[in-house]
């Protein structure tokens, strides 16, 4: 197996295994019963992902990296209709098309999970509801005009997407179409703007410790980095030459293994944040054990002192298994006690008659309840 094919298929795995992560998160937090929509995109998501590698493996391995681009005039003439090289630049081009279409329609249903997130990010901030309405708008009518341009660029006939001789032009070259190149760019860089645009303001005037915002704007700007490869990709494709079509596919699953991991990170975070507090509560209470010789009371007492420590209510958490954010009045009395959230007066976030509960101390019938609400925000 070569270089590229070990990393296009290690990558594959990982992004499987990171898929595999956030459904263990969302069930253990919530369970499948509530599972919401972006929970089943997701899993979508990883089947479309795991059709592009294929497609991107088969450019090579099968194709030898031949389309019907990088031909002179005299070799499109002279290349015999029934010769293996004809046939491998033909079916290298239905390729190249099956793998455009599935690079945008991977990228774009991450794009709609990331915003289904943000509605439910946002609930309770009614000034935000516009946004992730208007968020759906725009990954729709982008997704249109992308696979519009993928599919329907080219003119008709169709078969022209793969015609040899004489020459489609560039537009109808879809390794390299610089026609295909310049909307998925464009419009996969305006809406990731656009979707960062959603919850950085908030994070941004949220009152909460420095550290925990940096943190925020971290996890929340990924885009940035899936933007950084789509122009990466798009100009490497370019500059590529005879080799356009290898680098297309490669670069593709490069980009979308990116953006897999940047569409997960927010939940998965809260799992490894409770994981490690956990294993953090377990070594600290036996080494108390151990340095007291009695450890029952010392431990009680570290028990005691977590279950009265009151946090500062924020309508944005980084560990949300923890803290939770419920629209209105919970008033059941939990093992971890209550803290009243206070909205934002400075006209940064207004959360109004928000409660916030140690989420983790509840148990699964109380998660339920909160949930039932609807008005919970469960990162």
């Amino acid at each position: 197996m070569d270089p590229f094919s070990k990393e296009a298929f290690t990558l594959l795995g990982i992004g499987i295994a990171i898929v595999a992560l956030r459904t263990y998160a969302r069930w253990s937090l919530v369970g499948f019963r509530n599972f919401m929509l972006d929970d089943y995109l997701m899993l979508l998501a990883v089947v479309v992902y795991g059709l592009e590698t294929g497609a991107a493996y088969s450019v090579g391995a099968i194709f030898q990296g031949l389309a019907n681009n990088s031909m002179t005039d005299e070799e499109r003439r002279t290349l015999p209709l029934d010769s293996e090289r004809y046939h491998l630049r033909v079916g290298g081009s239905k390729l190249q098309l099956m793998g455009w279409s599935s690079y945008t329609l991977l990228l774009w249903l991450l794009k709609l999970c990331m915003n289904v997130f943000y509605t439910r990010l946002t609930i309770g901030l009614h000034h935000m509801k516009s946004r992730t309405r208007i968020g759906f708008i725009v990954i729709g009518v982008s997704y249109v005009i992308v696979i519009t341009a993928i599919l329907a660029g080219c003119g008709t006939p169709f078969r022209k997407n793969w015609q040899i001789n004489p020459n489609p032009g560039n537009h109808c070259q879809p390794a390299i179409s610089k026609y295909d190149l310049f909307f998925t760019v464009v419009l996969n860089v305006v809406t990731d703007i656009y979707l960062m645009s959603i919850p950085l303001p908030m994070i941004w005037k949220a009152q909460i410790p420095r550290k925990k915002k940096s943190l925020l704007l971290i996890m929340f700007s990924g885009g940035i980095f899936v933007i950084m490869a789509g122009i990466l990709r798009c100009v490497l494709i370019l500059t590529a030459g005879p080799n356009g079509a290898q680098r297309a596919g490669s670069w593709a699953v490069r980009e979308t293994f990116v953006a897999v991991v940047i569409g997960n990170i927010p939940m998965i975070q809260p799992l490894f944040v409770s994981t490690i507090k956990s294993l953090s509560s377990s070594i600290a209470s036996a080494t108390l054990s151990n340095s007291n010789g009695n450890g029952t009371p010392l431990k009680e007492l570290v028990t005691s002192r977590r279950r009265h420590h009151h946090r500062t209510a924020n309508p944005l958490t980084l560990s949300s298994s923890e803290e939770y954010i419920v629209q209105g009045r919970f008033n059941r009395e939990s093992d971890a006690g209550r803290s009243e959230s206070q909205g934002d007066k400075g006209g940064g976030i207004l959360v109004a008659n928000e409660t916030l509960v140690d989420y983790a101390s509840l148990h699964t019938e109380d998660r339920r309840e909160v949930e039932g609400k609807g008005g919970g925000v469960v990162v």
